[in-house]
């Protein structure tokens, strides 16, 4: 599929579906290190994104996809995670606008800037055992593949398998950011919630362009 407006549109009913399926494993992730709220959180918020969708058609390209998620989120998602990936999908949707089709290039910057996004609205770096430690590793497979001229889809894959990978490495960490950073080194032995809707968000956005994740 070409990363199109339909293909972005495509990426939100994943996400959101495989958000929902994984509902209750995000609270418990969260449970662990947190208050239990981000599978509810996630799943809210996705499930409006559709209904919006639903509602109003397919926007006219990736970035008014992105701009729409991005606005819903963080109407619709409480705690921490609606105003990060809020903020994560407003910033993508700036840097590929104006775009109908985006090709590998595009896919770099859209990851790069959600990535930036998030640590500055976060003050988070790669360690912190946040969703950054997934999005990190997710931007720099996606520079390696754009580069070696992979294709949108082919980019994007690689991103959602590096991003995967983030999460796994998540699990020795001590948080040092949000609420898990209370339980200090009891965080340690836990996968990071964040990091875990992130790889479950970037391997929808794979599966919808045709690539499997």
């Amino acid at each position: 599929m070409e990363l199109n407006a339909q293909w972005a549109e495509a990426w939100m009913r994943a996400a959101a579906a495989s958000l929902n399926e994984n509902r209750q494993r995000l609270i418990d992730l969260d449970r662990a290190v947190g208050d239990a709220d981000h599978g509810e959180n996630m799943d809210r918020g996705f499930t409006s994104i559709v209904e919006k969708l639903d509602a109003d058609g397919t926007p006219a390209t990736p970035a008014d996809v992105f701009k729409l998620a991005a606005m819903t989120l963080m109407s619709r998602v409480g705690g921490a995670a609606g105003p990060l990936y809020g903020t994560a999908f407003l910033r993508g949707s700036t840097a590929v606008a104006g775009k109908d089709v985006l090709d590998a290039g595009d896919v770099v910057a859209f990851l790069r800037a959600a990535r930036d996004g998030i640590v500055s609205r976060g003050k988070a770096e790669p360690g912190d055992k946040t969703m950054v430690d997934a999005f990190t590793p997710a931007v720099e497979a996606a520079e390696t593949a754009a580069s070696a001229e992979a294709s949108g889809a082919e980019t994007l894959a690689a991103a959602a398998n590096a991003a995967e990978g983030g999460l796994a490495g998540t699990e020795p960490l001590i948080a040092r950011k949000g609420r898990a950073s209370y339980l200090a080194e009891r965080s340690a032995g836990h996968l990071d919630p964040g990091a875990a809707s992130t790889a479950l968000i970037l391997a929808a956005a794979a599966r919808a362009a045709g690539e499997q994740a």
